[in-house]
């Protein structure tokens, strides 16, 4: 941690009894960071509490971030003028795309990390961030009061009650991201201590006692785990599979070119195998591992290596040997993720044969901690019965840097626009993969940690990495207020250069695509004459725009710096127009909302019981959400679409009849002459 950072901290401690702050944020992880950031970038005073300052921004668990769906996050992230992004790239020491052998919509960006780089980083973007404070401390409880007559909602947040007890914050919006800190618990073999991380403070039960006896939330519990870290001298890397970096590493910001570490200056990965002695251990200790015997629901897509062995006995499972950073000592088994006693882990680790001899410096384990059933959200990230009151991460029901960080910048966002009288806004499934992970929680709930893929989303052909800028920047600077007027016009730039080379492309004529193969662009005696565009010719997986920038220079090559972005907008045109009126479709029930104050039960609609309990229970904001409850029918669909449209016309009735009183009253006093 920077000198300066801890100053300025430590400044400000003294200075906040009584003091009033449009947002505060909770929690110094991912979804706290980029909450916090976002919140004071649309323009509100911010105030971040975090238990420990050393460990803002800190990589709690795995030290990379992105890969397939979660890289389309980090991306999208970044076009919103979110941290994470830059961090990456600042931070990065080993760079590559997932899923190269499939197409651009499912590639996956991803980057190991360097702990240290990354989290210096984070502090310093805090530091330089206008309108933001950071204060050390630990939250006793929510100060909760009677709610606003005007506004949904049975009760309001007005601000937080510090641990000492007597020192009061006040604030019009508060964001929880309380990460495995909610009621966590530690587990390592038969040892169970209250806590959300090791060497971190367990959070205050206070908390969890207001959620859920004063505001009367759902919740339930879920698990997660980390593998134990081992020393790197003590690991024969020889006997594992070399994994280098990609040859030309791909930045995840939009605003950068190249990332800070050179490329013959990453590390590489290593993979290796487990064995059956792994499966040997595993069995042997199971007597001694009490988290395994938990009913509660752990990550399906990360499991512990106990659940690996015992759900597919007989099988090899990867291991990923991943750096730490540059100049660490440590090397981070990814896949091995165990709960069992320290000295059982060293016999399961020396199992595999480059791990014969290695140390382990730090012991995995277990977490087990409260989230809040998302359904009680709405979509912008509020919980509907208690106004002011935010939530974003792993206290939604979620697990993963990327959908925590893609929370807490949403978060933080409509906290800051509620602060600041500003309506919320929302982003469709049809625009983002940030729309599509909060639909999916705000309208399906969670039954184990949730976990971003592109399989998610209806249109991931449309929704790219390569084009988050063009989806996300415009809207972000215009219509959200949390996008910087640089990146604005870096994304206008690029936006306005890709249509004319669109056009470019579109307006040129080819006898056909095997005359740009052989540079050849006259017609020979046996051609069979047809035309065909520039945009149809850089369709074809053996023509690529430097080919077509060769025959026509002039025309082509001021936009060869977009080369790529160019040939993966032909691919995709006639994917994305087939997928258009879909899109137009769920966006038009999206703009059909449903009042928050609806009695399901007593709605003069033929509805059956069960969907009115389905309803009632998930109060769906829009016609589009209601869509996506499972138990739904279409034929209930149809009939709250009808309800919408009759009340949408009813509206406008009683506005037209209120405006013809008004012009009545109006004339019969006598204030029109003629």
């Amino acid at each position: 941690m920077s000198a300066s950072f801890q100053v300025l901290v430590s400044r400000y401690a003294s200075q906040l009894a009584h003091q009033q702050y449009d947002v505060i944020v909770v929690g110094g992880g991912h979804a706290g960071t980029e909450a916090a950031a976002a919140a004071a970038r649309v323009g509100a005073e911010t105030l971040l509490v975090s238990q420990k300052i050393q460990t803002i921004g800190a990589l709690s668990c795995n030290p990379s971030l992105g890969g397939i769906g979660k890289g389309q996050l980090v991306k999208e992230i970044d076009a919103l003028d979110g941290l994470c992004g830059r961090a990456g790239d600042w931070a990065g020491i080993h760079f590559s795309i997932l899923n190269r052998r499939k197409g651009p919509a499912v590639w996956g960006p991803r980057a190991q990390l360097d702990r240290q780089y990354y989290r210096e980083f984070i502090q310093s973007e805090l530091l330089s961030t206008p309108r933001l404070t950071v204060l050390e401390g630990s939250v006793e409880e929510l100060l909760v009061t009677e709610p606003k007559p005007d506004e949904p909602g049975q009760h309001r947040v007005t601000g937080i009650r510090l641990a000492n007890g007597s020192q009061l914050v006040s604030a019009s919006s508060v964001v929880l991201t309380t990460g495995t800190f909610l009621a966590g618990s530690l587990f390592v073999g038969q040892t169970t201590v209250p806590g959300g991380r090791v060497g971190d403070a367990p959070s205050s039960a206070g908390l969890s006692h207001t959620l859920k006896e004063r505001l009367r939330l759902r919740m339930g519990r879920l698990r997660t785990g980390t593998p134990p870290r081992i020393v790197k001298e003590s690991v024969d890397l020889s006997l594992a599979v070399l994994h280098p970096p990609d040859t030309n590493p791909t930045p995840f910001s939009f605003l950068n070119k190249q990332t800070r570490c050179k490329p013959e200056e990453q590390l590489p990965c290593h993979l290796t195998y487990t064995t059956p002695g792994v499966e040997k251990v595993v069995k042997e200790s199971l007597h001694l591992n009490c988290h395994i015997h938990q009913d509660t629901k752990g990550p399906r897509y990360c499991p512990s290596i106990e659940s690996r062995v015992l759900r597919f006995p007989g099988r090899q499972h990867q291991v990923w040997l991943e750096p730490e950073g540059l100049t660490s000592e440590l090397l981070y088994p990814q896949g091995l993720s165990m709960t069992m006693p320290p000295e059982m882990q060293l016999s399961l680790i020396r199992e595999i044969p480059p791990l014969q001899r290695a140390e382990i410096h730090t012991p995995g384990y277990g977490v087990q901690y409260d989230f809040v059933c998302p359904t009680q959200l709405s979509p912008a990230l509020q919980v509907k019965s208690t106004q002011g009151l935010f939530l974003a991460g792993q206290i939604n029901g979620t697990t993963g840097y990327e959908e925590a960080a893609a929370q807490g910048l949403w978060a933080g966002v409509n906290a800051a626009r509620r602060a600041l009288s500003m309506p919320p806004v929302t982003l469709s499934r049809t625009e983002s993969y940030i729309g599509v992970l909060i639909d999916d929680l705000v309208c399906r709930g969670v039954t184990e940690p949730y976990r971003m893929f592109t399989s998610r989303a209806e249109f991931r052909t449309a929704l790219r990495p390569d084009n988050a800028d063009l989806r996300l920047s415009l809207k972000g600077f215009e219509e959200v207020g949390c996008v910087s007027s640089e990146r604005y016009q870096e994304a206008l730039r690029v936006k306005n250069s890709l249509a004319d080379a669109l056009a470019a492309l579109q307006d040129l004529t080819f006898f056909s695509f095997h005359h740009v193969v052989k540079n050849d662009l006259s017609p020979g005696p046996d051609t069979v004459m047809f035309s065909i565009s520039g945009m149809a010719v850089l369709q074809y997986n053996q023509v690529s725009y430097e080919m077509l920038a060769s025959c026509f220079p002039e025309v082509l090559c001021p936009f060869v710096e977009f080369s790529q972005r160019l040939k993966i907008e032909a691919v995709y045109k006639p994917h994305c127009d087939l997928q258009k009126k879909e899109m137009d479709r769920i966006q038009k029930e999206e703009s059909m909302f449903l009042p928050q104050d609806i009695d399901y039960f007593s709605l003069p609609v033929s509805l059956s019981q069960e969907v009115r309990e389905i309803l009632d229970r998930f109060r769906p904001s829009t016609l589009g959400a209601a869509t996506r409850l499972q138990g739904m029918t279409p034929a209930a669909i149809v009939h709250l679409l009808k309800y919408v449209k009759q009340t949408k016309k009813r509206a406008q009735r009683n506005r037209s009849d209120q405006r013809e009183e008004i012009e009545d009253s109006v004339c019969s006093s006598g204030q029109y002459t003629t």
